[in-house]
């Protein structure tokens, strides 16, 4: 028989990818999805991007308005196709089920500008390993603090959450690494929207920050608080 030739517009996604969508779908529940093997998504407020490069190429733009529901639908198969052959919807197909998922209109979606995100400086960098990250946001979470913060003093860099309003708050804190310098850079918890695992953290006194995962190929920019202070 024949070798039935797979269509380009038909393609699965892979684990590590609907890993990545879920955590996208936590930072901005609409996404655009370009033409290719990058995602991106950028939170409602602002203050969060992150970018992804994928195994899966795909073969056009299109806009997904509620991403859990369309991974919570993907979720009802095992193994899906998914044919991107129509404009106006995507086809998931397994066996003998259809599902039409139509697509949402690109400008209702607020999705990431064109050009590539560089921090302005690169003042302080720390290596932050998957158990550290993991006891920070558990410990943030048991005693409901908002804060977390970078903090370089006395020769080292702690990582603390805390609620910075209250100065009878509980702290927990852990060392990340040595600097020289003097700086408190300031987060809220809320805005560490990152998949489980280790980082390598690049801050700039500017205001900004970079998380970078290798293992899924995967940056977050996260904005610091404006009361972050660098001497």
């Amino acid at each position: 028989p024949p070798v039935m030739k797979l269509n380009p517009n038909t393609m699965k996604l892979s684990d590590n990818t609907l890993t990545v969508l879920k955590n996208f779908a936590g930072i901005n529940n609409s996404i655009l999805v370009k033409e290719g093997k990058r995602l991106r998504t950028i939170s409602v407020a602002k203050n969060i991007l992150a970018e992804a490069e994928i195994k899966e190429d795909f073969p056009k733009d299109f806009a997904i308005y509620d991403l859990n529901q369309f991974l919570n639908g993907l979720s009802l198969h095992q193994d899906p196709d998914l044919d991107f052959k129509e404009d106006s919807y995507v086809t998931i197909r397994e066996g003998k089920r259809r599902v039409k998922y139509f697509f949402a209109d690109p400008n209702v979606i607020i999705s990431p500008p064109e050009k590539e995100i560089n921090l302005p400086t690169q003042d302080v960098c720390f290596q932050l390993d998957s158990s550290t990250l993991e006891k920070l946001l558990k410990a943030a979470a048991v005693y409901q603090l908002p804060d977390l913060s970078a903090v370089g003093e006395a020769g080292v860099i702690k990582l603390v959450v805390r609620d910075k309003k209250n100065d009878t708050s509980n702290e927990f804190a852990i060392v990340v690494g040595e600097t020289d310098k003097e700086f408190s850079f300031n987060f809220k918890v809320e805005n560490i929207k990152i998949i489980p695992g280790a980082y390598d953290v690049v801050v700039s006194s500017k205001l900004l920050s970079e998380f970078k995962n290798t293992k899924y190929d995967l940056k977050y920019y996260i904005a610091l608080e404006p009361d972050s202070t660098f001497n």
